[in-house]
């Protein structure tokens, strides 16, 4: 049971989440059903709680940055590149695998997300790269195991 607590836990960690996550708990040997599930509800939790919280977190960051020179990330300019590009649902669905699902869902509330629409393109992101993670994995580490 305890494995199952630490796929949710790394899930919900930004920039280890759900591409590293899940593929260790299924070559591990746990259920890759199971490790979908909570690796998607692992990872929602905390993209949800920063949408939530996306206010509060926003004044605080304000402050911690005043009167410092900040230089753009490389990060923050792929994701306007992103966005510019592809939109709200682009960014969200690209997100996981370019940028972080929680910096793509920091970054579409910046750039004017609704947190309705960020939180609906979340969720759908999430669950489609946790089962294109899972599935994959699943699949090719049933392959290897038959090769040996």
């Amino acid at each position: 049971m305890w494995e199952y607590l630490l796929v949710f836990l790394g899930a919900a960690i930004p920039w280890l989440e759900m591409a590293v996550v899940i593929p260790l708990g299924i070559i591990t040997g746990l259920n890759p059903f199971w490790v979908v599930v909570i690796g998607f509800i692992g990872n929602m939790v905390t993209v949800l709680a920063l949408i939530i919280g996306y206010n509060k977190f926003k004044i605080w960051l304000a402050k911690r940055r005043e009167g410092k020179v900040q230089k753009e990330s490389k990060r923050s300019e792929r994701a306007k590149r992103i966005w510019n590009k592809y939109g709200l649902p682009g960014m969200l669905l690209l997100g996981p695998i370019l940028i972080g699902t929680h910096i793509a869902a920091f970054i579409a509330m910046t750039l004017g997300g609704s947190k309705k629409q960020t939180t609906i393109w979340s969720a759908i992101s999430i669950a489609v790269w946790a089962l294109v993670f899972g599935i994959l994995t699943a699949l090719g580490f049933d392959f290897f195991v038959r090769e040996i």
